[in-house]
């Protein structure tokens, strides 16, 4: 397959991806794939370095996702009552 992106374009997706959760690369990469059609997997797996099955997972779980009804139940990713607490909150 031909590259479909420019250079840039691919060195962002590459530094955007390196960024990512390990479960939000694998959807990442999965819908990157997807939007390439015939051949994306692969050219996805070879630009960021990862095995083509890591994508066909992450598709998988991104159908689950869209057919379980979860995809608008957002998922806190840090504990609540996590951070600084309020200065006039503080015991002095």
């Amino acid at each position: 397959m031909l590259s479909p992106y420019i250079k840039q374009a691919e060195l962002l997706m590459v530094v955007h991806y390196s960024h990512l959760s390990e479960r939000d690369r694998r959807h990442y990469a999965a819908i990157e794939a997807v939007k390439l059609g015939r051949g994306g997997t692969s050219y996805i797996s070879k630009l960021l370095g990862i095995s083509r099955t890591t994508i066909i997972e992450g598709r998988k779980e991104l159908e689950l996702l869209a057919h379980s009804g979860e995809q608008f139940l957002v998922k806190r990713q840090r504990k609540a009552g996590g951070g600084r607490k309020k200065k006039d909150a503080k015991a002095c």
